[in-house]
């Protein structure tokens, strides 16, 4: 079998989201499907370009081949040897293909050629709820009042873990330190850690003893700031605090660690095995959070969660493409043992976000059942494909 060409999408998405999916097509007619994991921020054109540069290096190879393929492109990209979002992205949507044309042609579920199950249900949990929780909508919460019923909104789904933000929304509404006053790094003003732990409180106090909180904060704070919140909220016993400073300086994680009594978890911004050994072996974080589509695909997720293990840490996969990201992070959590919850974002079950793909994945009571068609279960419409923004076929 050849790759004979490689197709490279982008899908527009709701409220800015825009989806980078790659289609590898092959000489017997079997084609793959991937994602490359920048559907938000800057940089959604470049990993759309960057996908098809990448490409030109497997036409003609054999798409069986999936580490000498994987190999190839890490090593002669070049730049790929330093990580990188669009980089590794651009890899990593190929290594998904790859594996769901593998699946294709043995006719089973990729999490058979990965291993096997070691459980037949994941665990979800309802994520980045300060933006509500609606079938339709998000929109910023900044009243403490509705970020206890949001929270419960997703109990009342059937969750038993959700997720919030409580300094990435200001008083008035700006995401992201849009608003000066709004001060999450350096030290912060009694009054934004006063909003802060007061919205922690209120969603702990909505769903009671019996439902997890994790704590995200998406690199807005820094060593400083991460600790006088996590000192604060360190009562609500949190299952974790995600991302309280970026990845770039492993000793203020590490830091931070030390001072904190709630585990710490990141990884969406750490790309390949290489740039987690660092985490792992100054026990800087306890739960990894790898985006299959910025990581390196399956075959390099399957590689950080087994050195994880090693140092009895958990993984939760960052998901917030379309449904063929959400499809791949199913297959791989299926597998390996040290799974600990998936990410649910309401935005999977918007209409036009459903409609993008053939099947409809949803939690039922909070858990996901594991997809059994063959490859990751998922592919793009026809539809979707003819009215992408943008298309590009590589030969």
């Amino acid at each position: 079998m050849k790759i004979t060409s490689v197709d490279v999408f982008r899908i527009k998405g709701n409220m800015g989201w825009n989806y980078v999916v790659c289609r590898v097509n092959t000489d017997e007619g079997i084609s793959g499907f991937g994602e490359i994991g920048v559907p938000f921020g800057t940089g959604n054109t470049g990993g759309f370009s960057m996908t098809a540069d990448v490409a030109k290096l497997i036409i003609g190879m054999d798409p069986m081949k999936i580490e000498l393929t994987w190999e190839t492109i890490f090593r002669k990209a070049y730049w790929t040897t330093a990580g990188g979002a669009l980089e590794i992205g651009a890899m990593s949507g190929l290594d998904i293909a790859l594996w769901d044309i593998k699946g294709k042609a043995y006719n089973m579920p990729v999490y058979e050629l990965l291993g096997g199950k070691t459980r037949d249900k994941l665990r979800a949990y309802a994520s980045q709820i300060m933006f509500d929780w609606e079938p339709k909508v998000s929109i910023p919460l900044t009243r403490t009042e509705d970020y206890a019923k949001a929270a419960k909104k997703a109990v009342a789904d059937g969750f038993d873990c959700v997720k919030v933000d409580p300094v990435m929304i200001d008083p008035k509404g700006g995401i992201m330190g849009m608003d000066a006053d709004w001060q999450t790094r350096g030290l912060m003003k009694n009054e934004v850690l006063s909003i802060a732990v007061d919205r922690m409180n209120a969603v702990r106090d909505a769903v009671g003893a019996k439902v997890d909180i994790i704590c995200e904060l998406h690199g807005l704070t820094d060593t400083n700031t991460a600790i006088q919140l996590g000192r604060e909220i360190d009562g609500l016993k949190c299952l974790c605090m995600e991302e309280p400073v970026i990845p770039l300086n492993v000793e203020s994680m590490v830091e931070i660690a030390r001072n904190v009594k709630t585990p710490l978890a990141g990884g969406e911004r750490i790309f390949t095995r290489w740039g987690y050994r660092e985490f792992l072996e100054k026990r800087a974080l306890r739960v990894l959070q790898p985006d299959l589509g910025t990581v390196g695909g399956l075959t390099e997720g399957k590689k950080v969660a087994d050195m994880a293990n090693i140092y009895d840490v958990f993984i939760q996969y960052h998901t917030c493409g379309s449904p063929i990201a959400l499809a791949a992070a199913l297959q791989l959590e299926a597998v390996i043992p040290n799974f600990l919850i998936h990410e649910h974002l309401g935005r999977y079950g918007y209409d036009d976000t459903i409609a993008t793909c053939t099947y409809d994945y949803q939690p039922k009571d909070g858990l996901f059942e594991i997809p059994d068609l063959p490859g990751i279960g998922q592919e793009l419409t026809e539809e979707t494909m003819k009215n992408a923004d943008l298309k590009v076929t590589v030969k």
